[in-house]
């Protein structure tokens, strides 16, 4: 079992962030706080600005109003400091087809920086975690809709993020799917002692 240090900073706080397209407010003042070791549940219906809320603290875009910290960097002047340090993986997986489930992981950590021992040792680690199975040695156009999801979730993982951001994670899966969803996000919580920040629209899963 790995524990990671014990730390009072809190691992993402929001203050009144808001975030704007034109005329359009998708995020309005939003303030929160998630503590180290969480499993914080983010629910709302869809147009609620679940997704915006979750790329603002990914800093893959600004925000227009209020500030957020995550793991103690600021997420618009500390934009690389932030992405070092977390994982995420969004609604729609940016995933190349033609490639194999192996070549997608020894890219993605060669990408964090990992050494090509590191990033095999890491895949091996990642492998017993998310119930991927022979399928990473086929190309990722051969996969399910519910395999996809959990390849995305593995390269989240490659570098051992301290945070983990998972967009509505469940959304368009099979119920069997669902379940083998969340019995990983406990497991990596429990296990690795990982913060995992969720997005859903479902109640019962909050």
């Amino acid at each position: 079992r790995y524990l990671r240090p014990v730390t009072d900073t809190p691992a993402v706080v929001c203050e009144r962030i808001e975030r704007s397209y034109g005329d359009n407010l998708a995020v309005a003042g939003v303030d929160l706080e998630v503590r180290p070791g969480e499993i914080y549940g983010f629910l709302g219906p869809n147009g609620a600005g679940k997704s915006t809320l979750v790329k603002v603290l990914c800093t893959l875009i600004t925000p227009t109003g209020g500030h957020a910290r995550v793991l103690g960097h600021d997420v618009a002047t500390e934009a690389e400091a932030v992405r070092l340090r977390i994982g995420v993986a969004l609604q729609d997986a940016a995933l190349d087809l033609k490639q194999t489930g192996t070549e997608l992981l020894q890219l993605q950590g060669r990408l964090y920086g990992l050494s090509k021992a590191d990033a095999r040792r890491r895949m091996q680690d990642v492998r017993g975690l998310i119930d991927i199975g022979d399928a990473l040695d086929r190309p990722i156009g051969t996969y399910s809709g519910g395999m996809k999801r959990r390849l995305d979730l593995a390269a989240a993982l490659i570098h051992n993020p301290d945070l983990l951001f998972l967009d509505e994670p469940t959304t368009g899966l099979d119920p069997v799917s669902r379940m083998a969803v969340w019995d990983e996000v406990r497991r990596l919580n429990d296990e690795l002692g990982m913060t995992i920040f969720l997005t859903t629209q479902y109640l019962e899963e909050a």
